[in-house]
């Protein structure tokens, strides 16, 4: 009796062990609709633009004039630490030296986020702009190279060497969940939105005809580069990051299971594929043409991963343990390292370049004493 009772609690713990994977992802899953199901319903309101107006320069009439920090930046920060977080969570489940994950996150964002504003100046004739687009396609583009540089550098000094299919499936889950979720400075800026319904083809009215989003604000780049606050448009936004980070959901349980390549493949054909359809929902200004830049990079994208993998095919083939990714993030300098990040990306991102604030800051008379 005791013999059959101890066999079964094992049974029961391996069958736990076994769940973990699936536990971790559903966690997730329901982490991120909670978010989705009350970012969709309140971001696209007016109040949620502006986080914090700090003052810069007293005028002579005692008005401040002041510099504004949006949930923008806010939601792309809390992005990027989200998915830096995953990267770190996948690359310790193949017991990836932390040094090395780090460097090549530095080194990938370090040129990515200039490439972000850079390339949509290019392609937008716009000073002011931001593209997630443009940093999406850098980082595909430099990852694979900077992944081998680490390699043949500081891992040949410290003594590491990461598998290039496998840091190249993590990096790319991870992009797929930190633009699924950056979707959500999208809403509360009122940017890369989608067309006007009563502008689309009677299918389209009819499918989002009770789910669309009604911007408000004049300050949204909705309202103020095309007018169209206000009125009925297609939640482009939400589309895009239900389905990037529906994408991120089932390729981290595929990478988790030990299948990286498919991982790989899988989570670049989704984004990308969708970038390319997306573009036709979209009213902001894309650039010139009916096939936007944008388009034909996320086209190329797809093509250029296939050929990296079918390059790569053939190193090592490496079983994850979620457990050893998850411990790999008590790291007091890891926690210092992801504070940090947050804070740049906030400011980067966050800081508006578009809209001021006049304060007028006043004492109230009765809390004076």
């Amino acid at each position: 009796m005791i013999k059959n009772k101890r066999r079964e609690d094992w049974l029961c713990g391996k069958c736990l062990i076994i769940m973990y994977d699936e536990i971790f992802t559903l966690i997730l899953a329901g982490g991120i609709a909670v978010l989705f199901s009350w970012a969709f319903k309140t971001l696209p309101k007016e109040d949620w633009q502006i986080l914090a107006c700090v003052p810069q320069r007293k005028g002579i009439d005692g008005v401040w004039e002041g510099i504004n920090f949006t949930y923008y930046g806010f939601f792309n920060a809390s992005a990027y630490l989200f998915a830096v977080v995953m990267l770190l969570i996948m690359m310790g489940s193949i017991s990836i030296a932390f040094v090395g994950t780090l460097s090549v996150v530095i080194l990938v964002l370090s040129i990515c986020m200039p490439a972000a504003r850079l390339i949509a100046r290019w392609v937008e004739k716009k000073q002011h702009t931001f593209s997630v687009g443009a940093a999406s396609f850098t980082g595909i583009l430099i990852a694979p190279w900077i992944i081998l540089l680490v390699n043949i550098t500081l891992g040949k000094w410290l003594q590491f060497r990461m598998p290039i299919l496998e840091t190249l499936g993590a990096i790319f889950i991870a992009y797929a969940f930190g633009e699924g979720i950056g979707r959500l400075a999208c809403i509360s800026f009122g940017c890369c939105y989608g067309k006007p319904l009563s502008a689309c083809n009677p299918l389209i009215k009819r499918i989002f005809q009770h789910w669309n989003f009604t911007f408000q604000g004049k300050t949204k780049k909705i309202a103020y580069a095309t007018h169209l606050d206000g009125q009925a448009v297609v939640p482009v936004q939400a589309l895009t990051a239900i389905i990037y980070t529906g994408t991120g959901l089932l390729n981290v349980y595929l990478f988790l299971k030990g299948k990286a390549p498919a991982a790989l493949l899988i989570t670049l054909v989704m984004t990308q594929g969708w970038r390319f359809i997306s573009e036709f929902l979209r009213a902001d200004y894309r650039g010139r043409g009916r096939i936007s830049a944008y388009q034909i990079m996320a086209l190329f994208a797809i093509i250029y991963t296939i050929v990296m993998v079918i390059f790569f095919a053939g190193s090592e083939h490496i079983v994850p343990n979620l457990f050893t990714g998850i411990n790999s993030l008590w790291n007091p300098g890891l926690v210092i390292f992801l504070g940090i990040l947050w804070v740049i990306a906030f400011v980067y991102a966050g800081k508006s370049s578009v809209t001021y604030s006049a304060i007028s800051i006043q004492i109230i008379e009765n809390n004076r004493l």
